[in-house]
């Protein structure tokens, strides 16, 4: 497989060197380089909103990877000397910083995928929550363990993980401070894949680069329709579906889709 990188297009976004982003055909990947441990801090979150929205605006880019620099961790969460001194206006700023930074890390309109090449702690496993599929190579810890700080998931770890593997493995994860290993994270669906060791990047990308065959409009309203069953159930977006399906036919790389199939010839999107 193959991961060339190419350096991408520094923006305003750039006021942090805990976070690099670097292009990969229509992907973008983005590297948590906060060492050892790659940890979150105020900074770290407020360039990830900022790198996203700025992502959102790119038409050449269909996807991101996010990844942790080194061999060790994704993400061990949040830097807790931030909260050492038991502040409550300095925890409730970093606090909606999480929020913002994963929210709109979720709602990224194109594909996003965790290679969580290592520990996925707390922030770092919230981090991997919000994006919409996960890789994990086989040496990977996930767990959510703020309880054992007295503190609690505050980035949407609680709504997030239970959804993805149900209530008894988010009580046991959360409450009772249990650490998955990658085999039983991919078991109860936590992560979609394992793959070996120092090569959650290249899959990932790999992956994501398959995004780029599919019609970017098309995508952009499948995945909302997707991530809509969480808060409204299965049934409730079928009249929805049935719309978006046919504003699809006012872009003109719904035409190229079809009409490439039907001349046996890949297509060319247009983003439009």
């Amino acid at each position: 497989m193959t991961t060339a990188l190419e350096p991408y297009q520094a923006g305003v976004f750039d006021l942090t060197h805990k976070l690099t982003v670097e292009k990969h055909g229509h992907t973008a990947l983005i590297t948590i380089n906060h060492p050892p441990a790659n940890t979150w801090d105020r900074e770290s979150l407020i360039g990830l909103r900022q790198i996203i929205e700025h992502l959102d605006q790119d038409g050449d880019v269909y996807a991101l990877v996010i990844t942790g620099q080194g061999e060790r961790f994704f993400s061990a969460g949040a830097d807790l000397n931030q909260f050492a001194d038991g502040d409550r206006l300095r925890a409730r700023e970093l606090a909606k910083r999480f929020g913002e930074a994963f929210e709109k890390l979720r709602d990224f309109r194109g594909v996003s995928i965790a290679a969580i090449n290592g520990y996925a702690l707390g922030g770092g496993l919230e981090c991997a929550l919000a994006c919409d599929l996960r890789i994990a190579e086989r040496q990977a810890q996930l767990g959510l363990p703020e309880a054992a700080v007295g503190l609690l998931p505050c980035a949407g770890g609680t709504q997030a993980l239970t959804w993805l593997v149900g209530e008894g493995w988010a009580k046991r994860m959360m409450l009772c401070g249990e650490r998955l290993n990658a085999e039983t994270a991919l078991r109860i669906g936590l992560i979609e894949q394992i793959v070996e060791p120092g090569e959650a990047r290249g899959h990932a990308l790999l992956l994501a680069s398959r995004v780029a065959q599919q019609s970017p409009v098309a995508v952009r309203k499948i995945k909302p329709l997707i991530d809509g069953v969480r808060a409204r159930g299965p049934n409730t977006f079928a009249a929805a579906e049935r719309e978006a399906f046919l504003e699809l036919f006012e872009y003109d790389d719904t035409r190229e889709g079809i009409a490439a199939f039907l001349a046996k010839r890949d297509p060319v999107w247009r983003n439009r």
